[in-house]
Parts: C-alpha cells; sequence; structure tokens
C-alpha cells in the first residue's frame, strides 16, 4: 500500500511520521526549508513520551513519487484546487484521495443523495477544481483531530489528539476505507470508519465557524470568547443558525449548542488557528470556515444573518491585513 501526504506540515507531518515508523510505504510533499530539513536529516516528532527521528521519503515535485493508492491532502483549504493539476502524477486507476482539510467538504453533496444531490459549492472548490481533477467517486472523507505544530524545519510537536475519523460519502464500510483503517492503527492512530461522516464533519465545523473569526477579530483565546457574555451570544447564535442548515440537510447532531460552547472554553487559552494565521502573515481560512457555511444556508433557503455580519467584518480585517 503505497501512502502519499500532500501538506506534510504539523497535521501532514505528524501523520507521516508516525506511519514511516511503523514501516508504511509513505511519502510525503512538502516545500521550502521544512522540506530541506527532511531531507537532510529526517523528520523528528516530539512527543509526550520522548522524541524519534524518521526517515521519510520527502519532495515538493510528485512526479518523484508515481501513482499511489492513498493520496491524503492537508493542506489548508484554500490551498488545495490551485495545485490539484500539480498532483495528477500521483492519481492513479484505483487512487483514494482522503480529503483532510477543514470546513465544508468539496465533496459534501455527493452520494448524498436528494433534491441536493451532485450540488457544488464555489467557496470551497472555485471553478470545480477539485471535483472535476479529482473526481468524486475518488473521495474517502476524513475528520482531523489531532493539534500539532511545526516548530523548526523538521521538527514536529505533538501536542494531543490522534485520531483521524473516516467515513465514505455514501456511509458504506469499504474496503478502501477498511484498508486505511487499519494501516493508520498500525502507526499508533485511531481511524475508526464512521456511517456518518458528515454529522462528525458538522460538530467540528461548529466551532471553527464561531470561534476561529470571533478570534481573529477581538485576539481572545478560547477561554475568553466562550466565557465571555457578548462573544459567547455571537457564537452561539452562529451555531444555531448552522445547526438549522445542517439539519435540513439530515445531519444530527450528539450534543447540544451549549455543551460544544462549554467544550470550547474547556479547551483554555487556546489560540484558534486563523488567529494563528493572522499573527504569523499566513492566508486565512476564512471561505472554508465560514462562507461555505452561507453559501450552504443559501442553498437550503436558511437565513443566517449573525454569519453574514461575522464573515463580512472577519473577510475585511483579512483582506486589510493581505490575508485574504
Amino acid at each position: 500500500m503505497k501512502i502519499c501526504i500532500f501538506g506534510a506540515g504539523a497535521i501532514g507531518g505528524y501523520m507521516g511520521a508516525k506511519l514511516a515508523e511503523a514501516g508504511a510505504d509513505v511519502s510525503l510533499v512538502a516545500r521550502g526549508p521544512h522540506l530541506k530539513a527532511m531531507r537532510e536529516n529526517g523528520l523528528r516528532l516530539i512527543e509526550e513520551n520522548g522524541e524519534r527521528t524518521a526517515n521519510v521519503v520527502a519532495s515538493d515535485d510528485p512526479a518523484d513519487l508515481g501513482p499511489q493508492d492513498y493520496v491524503i491532502v492537508t493542506l489548508k483549504a484554500h490551498s488545495v484546487p490551485p495545485v490539484v493539476p500539480k498532483m495528477q502524477p500521483l492519481i492513479g486507476e484505483n487512487t483514494t484521495i482522503v480529503s483532510g482539510v477543514n470546513g465544508v467538504p468539496w465533496w459534501y453533496f455527493h452520494k448524498l443523495g436528494g433534491a441536493l444531490e451532485g450540488t457544488r459549492l464555489e467557496t470551497v472548490d472555485p471553478g470545480n477544481a477539485q471535483w472535476d481533477g479529482f473526481g468524486p467517486d475518488r473521495v474517502l472523507g476524513c475528520v482531523v483531530y489531532p493539534a500539532a505544530e511545526v516548530i523548526e524545519p523538521g521538527v514536529v510537536k505533538h501536542i494531543e489528539g490522534n485520531r483521524f475519523s473516516l467515513g465514505e460519502p455514501d456511509g458504506s464500510k469499504s474496503e478502501r476505507a477498511l484498508a486505511l483503517s487499519k494501516a493508520l492503527a498500525s502507526a499508533g492512530l485511531r481511524a475508526p470508519v464512521r456511517p456518518k461522516i458528515r454529522d462528525e464533519i458538522w460538530v467540528k465545523l461548529w466551532g471553527n465557524l464561531s470561534f476561529n473569526p470571533i478570534s481573529a477579530l477581538t485576539h481572545a483565546t478560547l477561554d475568553v470568547l466562550c466565557t465571555d457574555p457578548g462573544t459567547q451570544a455571537v457564537a452561539r447564535n452562529m451555531m444555531v443558525e448552522a445547526q438549522e442548515i445542517a439539519e435540513k440537510l439530515g445531519v444530527k447532531f450528539p450534543i447540544d449548542v451549549d455543551r460544544r460552547i462549554k467544550g470550547g472554553a474547556e479547551v483554555g487559552a487556546h489560540r484558534t488557528s486563523m488567529l494563528q494565521d493572522l499573527d504569523q502573515g499566513r492566508p486565512m481560512e476564512i471561505d472554508a470556515l465560514v462562507g461555505s457555511v452561507q453559501e450552504l444556508g443559501r442553498v437550503t433557503g436558511t437565513p443566517t444573518p449573525t454569519i453574514d455580519t461575522v464573515l463580512s467584518l472577519v473577510a475585511l480585517r483579512g483582506r486589510v491585513a493581505g490575508l485574504y
């Protein structure tokens, strides 16, 4: 089984190091100083129980690596459409694309059934780059839970979590999903195959949709924005609007809004990924995390007044910073 991780930063690097250590046939696509360090010194993974260096195959040119059984995409959502042509050498007749990207996935309406079957989402897949370039039948969904960071080129620090939930768009327990689950489990990662992957996508999206833009606008950490009465109310209104959309699409939430906000507060003084991107001058994931939910509101005929307001503010914040 050949596995390529496209976008071997923090999360991709963590997964790649674990797979390499377990003896999997894994390769990483990366760039810049991080790639140079991995080629020269291997990929160093720092975990709570110690640190190890994995010898990894890494390149910035997919043509060096050839067709794969699985291509696991761990880029930021806005970074994927422009590189679809570059990824083509990795794709053979039976290649599975594993979409480990935050936000509403571009394939969301593939095999969902109903009147919206096959609907395309411009916010996350402008020009149908992924739908046409990969093909939705290749896709296996993935919800990424671990937290990690690249603390210096070639060095990934694992912070918490080891679960990568997998799921077919049609909900089946396919051979390809079970085979990848087994490979990830052999590397010490949890990879359950879920019959309703969209439900998990929405529970994670609930927090990303609200906490991320509010933190970027206020510079508050999770414990503060989830307990301050004003920002807590804004987050709650955004989540309620999103829940109405999701339930129209058949999603069932295993927890309620207030428990989700309480869970955010319990994470503590965490700086969200969008706030980190703003601080470090990196493009912000506004479309995938917020704009996509607004688009789904239009698709389902659901008003999203709070989401609309916060989106307009954070989009302008991103544009003023040159990051959106």
